[in-house]
């Protein structure tokens, strides 16, 4: 959003801005919406003044309520009438608003079923004309291009419907200057007391982040020098993602009749349940807890800093937890070069390679030795702090695998590490991933399956994904049923990728999780002794202990 002063006489409009900015960024750097102001606070010299700034933003207040929460408003700006003589009258901007919302979910279908059909129709065109393209470099140039024109629309559709689109759209892309929730417009009020059990009081001291259920304060208790994060659920955002789950889910059975062979229904049916979890904030406060607590207890060193819950401050729509000083991760470049850093050298690369090991230890710890994990980490949720320390935040998506889902997921782990293609195929058989082979080369082509979906490494000459062309492993192996409880994995994965391919480091989760699924194969007695001592004990570069192990 942009904030303009006009010139005086000036007539530009809005759209006007728009095209004019357009010409000048990229497709996801345009401005999507403009505001004309009289004036911008600025000193004698001319620096904006943000403070005054940010108060004229947080200028008008709202009073958000929901089942136990009392947010009480108190602003000068703003005084309340006491004319008792007033006669009753229509409110018609109330009226306008309680009719904009009952037919509001059948808009949202309407725009979503719109744009929908025109990205899928593109590419079913695109593939008519790159058929008769018989150089492959210029075919992939091709498609190159295909995925931008289509990235720049999907990104638009996220944006501007918000909700589930721009809550999953960092699945989608995987560049790192891709971050629709900076261009969140936040709730506005400037001060607001929250009052909880009665007893508690806040300050909120201002906005931190805001995203697609919730946004979050950085805040102080009243009568502590602490600060503290509190976040704050949107009001009436939970009737508007389950319209657009049911929109997607509907799309889902379509395009896996015609194009993509995988079962994405049930994909969306596990995405539908993991969400109606996340507005339950008393979930994610004792989900929080577990997972630090296993961490912890499992770790010598931190592997990865997870927020303490304040218990006293949770409800279903607000959850207070420490304060976590860090960059985001999408900051890190620039991090960086403020420090005066190559980001393409070696201690640049040495500093990513870290952040990723962490990560990736913490995850396979949760998922392998555990089986309770995280299941969201998009750039968004992670920060880096001082020595390249990594901060997870926000567990609204967590899952818990059943103990046989476990520790299928470790043997189908240890055949991606070892290249066994036979133990591959009948790894994804144990985990009931029912597949169809398309072709004749089957054996070969589950294996790169099963490290499509379940390996963060690229594979040679691979710089992305292309599940509609026509030698991708989804076209020549139909996967006709994919277990729900599965999915969080999958994304998870999927997510690690992308953090992966921001960052630059082309790295295989499978070989670093490798020696975490043998001990967990061990400890069940599904790997022997000899078999352990059979393996190559130099690739073992995690810390691993024997506790905390799920039998």
């Amino acid at each position: 959003m942009a904030y303009v002063v006009r010139k005086p006489g000036s007539t530009i409009s809005e759209a006007q801005i728009m095209e004019i900015i357009a010409k000048q960024v990229s497709p996801y750097k345009k401005i999507r919406k403009v505001a004309f102001i009289n004036a911008i606070p600025r000193t004698p010299a001319g620096k904006i003044l943000r403070r005054d700034w940010l108060s004229m933003l947080y200028l008008l207040p709202t009073i958000l309520q929901a089942d136990d929460i009392k947010l009480t408003l108190k602003s000068k700006l703003i005084p309340k009438s006491t004319n008792s003589a007033e006669m009753p009258s229509i409110d018609l901007k109330q009226f306008q608003e309680n009719i904009s919302n009952h037919f509001r979910p059948w808009q949202r279908s309407f725009q979503f079923w719109v744009r929908a059909a025109d990205i899928y129709t593109g590419y079913k065109v695109f593939q008519v004309r790159v058929s008769f393209e018989k150089d492959v470099e210029k075919a992939e140039a091709m498609w190159e291009r295909q995925h931008e024109h289509a990235a720049d629309k999907i990104y638009s559709m996220c944006y501007d419907m918000g909700g589930f689109f721009l809550k999953n759209s960092d699945c989608v892309f995987l560049k790192k200057d891709f971050n629709l929730y900076a261009l969140l417009d936040p709730l506005s009020y400037k001060l607001i007391w929250v009052v909880l059990n009665e007893y508690i009081v806040f300050y909120y001291s201002c906005l931190w982040s805001s995203a697609s259920i919730a946004q979050v304060h950085r805040a102080r208790l009243k009568g502590d020098k602490k600060d503290v994060v509190v976040k704050v659920q949107h009001p009436g955002v939970q009737d508007l993602m389950m319209t657009d789950l049911r929109n997607l889910q509907t799309f889902a059975l379509c395009v896996q009749k015609t194009d993509i062979k995988f079962d994405l229904f049930s994909v969306c049916k596990e995405m539908e349940k993991q969400i109606v979890y996340e507005f339950d904030f008393k979930r994610e406060a004792d989900a929080m807890d577990r997972i630090r607590s296993f961490l912890s207890e499992i770790n010598k060193k931190t592997v990865v800093k997870v927020p303490r819950v304040i218990k006293d401050v949770v409800t279903r729509k607000v959850l207070a937890m420490e304060y976590i000083g860090g960059i985001p991760i999408l900051n890190l470049k620039d991090e960086i070069i403020k420090r005066g850093i190559n980001p393409d050298g070696k201690l640049a690369a040495a500093a990513k390679q870290n952040i990723l090991k962490s990560l990736t230890l913490a995850y396979g710890q949760m998922i392998l030795k555990s089986g309770f994990f995280h299941a969201d980490p998009h750039p968004g949720n992670i920060l880096i702090c001082k020595h390249s320390e990594v901060a997870l935040l926000d567990y609204g998506q967590v899952k818990e695998l059943p103990n046989l889902l476990r520790l299928g997921y470790a043997n189908l782990v240890l055949a991606i590490a070892d290249n066994d293609h036979i133990r591959a195929s009948e790894g994804l058989r144990e985990l009931g991933i029912d597949t169809l082979s398309l072709c004749e080369n089957e054996r070969a082509e589950l294996f790169k399956l099963a490290q499509v979906m379940f390996d963060t490494k690229l594979l040679p000459g691979v710089t992305i994904l292309q599940p509609f062309d026509e030698d991708s492993s989804i076209k020549k192996i139909a996967v006709q049923a994919f277990p729900e409880e599965l999915f969080s994995v999958l994304r998870t994965v999927h997510l690690l990728r992308g953090l992966s391919v921001g960052l630059g480091v082309n790295y295989s989760c499978a070989e670093e999780w490798r020696p975490l699924a043998e001990e967990a194969l061990y400890f069940s007695g599904r790997l022997k002794d000899e078999d352990l001592k059979s393996r190559n004990r130099r690739r073992r570069r995690f810390f691993r202990r024997s506790s905390g192990w799920s039998k």
